[in-house]
């Protein structure tokens, strides 16, 4: 399995993508080959997997209290 990162483009009436020689070479792939493809448009896989954390107090008012109590000694 490669994983590639390809740009649609327009074909015709309909939508296609061209597979990179590389991996074309490297999965043995040639004319009339089927291939399966997963589609997913490109994020941040960080914020995918974990989510985006949301703090109730802004970011300077955390930092102020950190260093009232002493945490960042």
């Amino acid at each position: 399995m490669v994983e590639v990162l390809a740009q649609v483009r327009k074909w015709g009436r309909s939508l296609g993508v061209v597979i990179p020689q590389d991996a074309t070479r490297k999965e043995g792939l040639k004319e009339g080959s089927k291939v399966k493809l997963v589609i997913s448009k490109p994020g941040n896989p960080f914020r995918e997997s974990f989510g985006a954390l949301r703090m109730k107090k802004p970011t300077k008012q955390l930092l102020r209290e950190i260093r009232r109590e002493g945490w960042d000694e």
